[in-house]
């Protein structure tokens, strides 16, 4: 049986203590679910994913139940970089390569959608979640300036993405003073956000459509058949359909999606208020993601912290000193900042796959699953969500497009998949520090 992280590295009904938590929109609890119930569609899972799910199911008048064992957006969802971006987590190229361009051109018209849908929903339903425009892609290498630059317009020549902004040396310094990064570019369409105030609006815009929210509800037993029966500690919903969006944290639940999605950790920690010394880390107000394996990525936040990502950890248990893992690459992109204090450093779990893309996928005739964004969910997450409501009335075109990208098992199961991925990511983090 799959670990369940639910309990691994947090406390059962809290928030960790990040900078998001710290200036979160004060919600009140959803009351934890108490006896037997009957939906059209339960959901479990309280992430971009189950929200935006719950949401478009509601306000399709059907009766919508969603259980979260902890909170909404506690999970990756209200941990994760903030960053919404353009296409695929694959790119185009790759896409081209293991689907075929017919595909490829799918795929990346459902990124664009993904981005224009989370971009509606905050504007329509009044989501304070400081959304603000740019994310840039930078290379540490020559080869990898060369290579995000060839991309850049294999975007515009193939995909007519008039959205990129390229960057050379100089620009790129312009941009974001790093000694380590010599180029890129900058993706205008792409965006960053707050992303716990995202998935509480998502939450409030659910419930006042009539969505049924439980938290501190783990789904702890499903049973498959005409209907879906889902026990929890205190009642159970009966269902005509089930979704699943638990990502990282789905435990035991389902072995198919746990065989191709793994749970792996990351994280983030916010500097003190930077104040005029912001412009050291970037004088342009967007996000930025690096070409190194494990990605760096950061941004400024509305108080002028630097929000910065980096480090990973394949074992199951956050790491003692989650700002020493941090301060490290931070520490080589902006060794400026050696003196800077950190006011806050938390862990989240996500879930990723081998080929770095969704798994969306119809586990029973009446059982859905969308999981494994594998860093690239704030976008896809949404619509995966939307395409699964969409997927239960009756019109499953983008679901059926994603569920065909080809996903793989991970070799040796759930106890030897977190080895064989350390060994993995050594190769790499060698790779990159030798050039290769």
């Amino acid at each position: 049986m799959a670990l369940n992280l639910l309990y691994t590295n947090d406390r059962k009904g809290q928030y960790p203590t990040s900078w998001y938590a710290a200036t979160a929109a004060e919600t009140a609890p959803f009351a934890a679910l108490q006896g037997d119930t009957r939906a059209d569609v339960c959901i479990v899972g309280g992430g971009y994913t189950g929200l935006s799910a719950a949401l478009h199911l509601a306000e399709a008048g059907m009766e919508v139940v969603l259980l979260d064992a902890h909170r909404v957006g506690f999970g990756a969802s209200g941990r994760n970089g903030g960053q919404l971006g353009s296409g695929q987590r694959m790119d185009q190229e790759d896409l081209e390569d293991l689907m075929g361009e017919t595909e490829a051109q799918k795929l990346w018209q459902l990124g664009e959608e993904a981005k224009d849908l989370v971009k509606s929903l905050i504007t329509r339903h009044d989501i304070d979640c400081h959304l603000k425009p740019g994310v840039a892609w930078t290379g540490s290498s020559r080869g990898d300036v060369s290579h995000l630059h060839d991309y850049a317009h294999h975007l515009q020549d193939r995909y007519g993405y008039d959205q990129l902004e390229v960057l050379d040396r100089d620009a790129c310094h312009a941009m974001c003073p790093s000694p380590d990064y010599q180029g890129g570019f900058l993706d205008h369409g792409a965006a960053h956000l707050h992303p716990l105030n995202y998935a509480l609006g998502l939450a409030r815009a659910a419930h006042q459509l009539g969505a049924k929210i439980h938290e501190q509800t783990e789904a702890l037993e499903i049973t498959e058949g005409a209907e879906i029966k889902v026990r929890t500690a205190t009642g159970t919903v009966t269902a005509d359909h089930l979704i699943l969006a638990c990502n990282g944290y789905l435990g035991g639940l389902n072995r198919k999606v746990a065989a191709r999605v793994m749970p792996i950790n990351n994280f983030i920690v916010a500097t003190e208020p930077l104040g005029d010394r912001a412009a050291e880390v970037l004088t342009r107000d967007v996000a930025v993601a690096d070409s190194k394996f494990v990605v760096n990525y950061f941004r400024l936040s509305h108080d002028k912290r630097l929000l910065f990502g980096g480090g990973e950890s394949y074992g199951y248990r956050f790491p003692a000193d989650i700002e020493a893992v941090v301060r490290k690459p931070m520490h080589q992109i902006f060794p400026h900042l050696r003196d800077v204090r950190v006011d806050y450093a938390w862990g989240g779990t996500l879930g990723i796959t081998m080929k770095r893309m969704p798994y969306l996928a119809r586990l029973s005739a009446n059982t859905l699953s969308a999981s494994g964004y594998s860093g690239h969910g704030v976008g896809t997450a949404t619509h995966a969500g939307q395409l699964m409501a969409r997927a239960i009335k009756g019109q499953a075109e983008g679901f059926d497009t994603l569920s065909r990208v080809p996903a793989p098992a991970f070799p040796g199961g759930p106890r030897m998949r977190s080895p064989l991925l350390v060994l993995a990511m050594t190769w790499f983090a060698l790779r990159d520090r030798l050039g290769f």
